[in-house]
């Protein structure tokens, strides 16, 4: 299974991602618009001189390039609700949560489809949601009870969304060459996040990140156009190679990646997230996130 090794690579690279992406948030970014204002520049500068040079291959249909478009129409979606809760949340406490959108995707097929689910896949579903509902509990002020984040539907509802790009880009990848189809998921995603964020204020800070050379030129360099491109592209590439909802319940494994990533960043660079790191609060970081691993790796099996 060479899409295996693929998928896992494209994983620690989104794991990665998250965690740099949090870093420029919690450092450098003073509005909650500025980072996706940044990566739909970005995906625009990669995608459209990538079209160019791919060129539109003569068996794509209209059907395919509406697929490639709705994924990255949904992946933008995704990705603003994403990078506007990372704004206001610990990234270690966002991604889980977000990262379970292997169930509704399995959920939709079940519903449309007509794909059951033995008693074991629901088992393991349920333990991906308890997972992501634990690390979305806070202690209350008088520290005597929980209190669920108000960002968990939210989370919830990008997740939903995320689950989407992942059944209309397999649906692409079908038809299309998966370089071509990544050209185009690019520009449909820089379309959606400029639309969502193009704002005077946005637009006057990245040029003077530009003037002044802020450090975090190079964060967004390294997040956008290495790390996010290469993961995008091994995500399609793995859709194309292998079933969508295996390629998709593993891609939640980016969940594991993101806490460990956290957790090791906080201890050598203290305050760099901006996240506290207490033995309790990496006890349940770490609890719930090999919940959401172990329900995922079920449904892995079960897919197999």
């Amino acid at each position: 299974m060479p899409w295996l090794a693929i998928v896992l690579v494209g994983v620690a690279l989104a794991g990665l991602l998250s965690v740099l992406d949090k870093t420029v948030i919690h450092r450098y970014a003073r509005m909650p618009y500025l980072q996706p204002l940044v990566i739909g520049i970005t995906m625009m500068l990669i995608g459209l001189p990538l079209l160019a040079w791919t060129g539109i291959p003569s068996s794509a249909t209209s059907e395919a390039l509406l697929a490639a478009l709705a994924s990255g129409v949904c992946y933008g979606l995704g990705t603003h609700i994403l990078v506007y809760t990372l704004y206001r949340q610990e990234v270690s406490r966002v991604i889980p949560v977000y990262q379970t959108y292997p169930i509704f995707t399995a959920l939709i097929a079940f519903t449309f489809l007509g794909e059951r689910l033995d008693a074991f896949e629901w088992v393991a579903m349920l333990a991906v949601v308890g997972g992501a509902v634990l690390l979305s509990f806070r202690r209350d002020e008088s520290g005597c009870g929980f209190l669920l984040d108000r960002a968990f539907i939210v989370l919830i509802i990008g997740s939903v969304i995320e689950g989407s790009s992942f059944v209309f880009g397999k649906s692409a990848v079908s038809d299309l060459p998966v370089l071509f189809t990544h050209a185009v998921r690019l520009i449909a995603i820089g379309s959606v996040l400029l639309a969502l964020n193009l704002r005077r204020r946005s637009l006057e800070q990245v040029l003077w990140f530009v003037r002044t050379r802020s450090p975090a030129l190079k964060f967004v360099a390294l997040n956008q156009l290495v790390i996010s491109n290469a993961s995008q592209f091994l995500f399609l590439w793995a859709l194309s190679l292998g079933p969508t909802t295996l390629v998709t319940a593993l891609s939640s494994l980016r969940t594991f990646f993101v806490v460990v990533y956290a957790i090791a960043l906080s201890m050598v660079w203290r305050g760099a997230l901006g996240e506290v790191s207490t033995p309790a609060t990496v006890t349940v970081k770490l609890f719930s996130t090999m919940l959401i691993v172990s329900g995922v790796a079920v449904i892995a099996i079960g897919s197999g």
